[in-house]
């Protein structure tokens, strides 16, 4: 079997696609809780916090390369404020994630709980009806 009819093959099975859906979809809820945090939650803390951009805080360990008043080179800094918001955006990632598979999990264990209908073979099906027709007589 060749590498290309084996890649097809697990490209095809199904899997491959369903989580390049995924991807997709997780790319795109990641933008959502990137705008939901820098552009609605971020901004009231700021206000609270006394105007305070979270984007704007860092600690500056350089100054930066000025010529012709112009900044040809921004300085070395640990923005802290990025960092914070990064995290918020991890924590609903991880929260929505969480609640999804959880949820998932329960209508698995409902579906898993539901007693089977025994399906019965040809065999049993011919030695029922026989019984039925042997009952029917007497």
């Amino acid at each position: 079997m060749s590498i290309l009819s084996e890649f097809k093959q697990f490209a095809v099975k199904g899997n491959v696609i369903d989580l390049a859906v995924a991807v997709v979809i997780g790319v795109a809820f990641g933008a959502i809780v990137t705008s939901l945090v820098d552009d609605i939650i971020m901004p009231p803390f700021g206000l609270i916090l006394g105007g305070v951009d979270f984007t704007d805080l860092k600690i500056q360990l350089s100054d930066p390369v000025i010529e012709g008043g112009k900044i040809i080179k921004e300085g070395a800094s640990i923005n802290y404020g990025n960092f914070i918001q990064v995290i918020i955006n991890f924590l609903i990632i991880a929260a929505a994630i969480f609640a999804l598979v959880k949820s998932i999990n329960s209508l698995k264990r409902k579906e898993e709980a539901a007693p089977a209908t025994p399906t019965l073979s040809k065999e049993e099906i011919l030695l029922t009806e026989i019984r039925d027709l042997l009952r029917a007589r007497s």
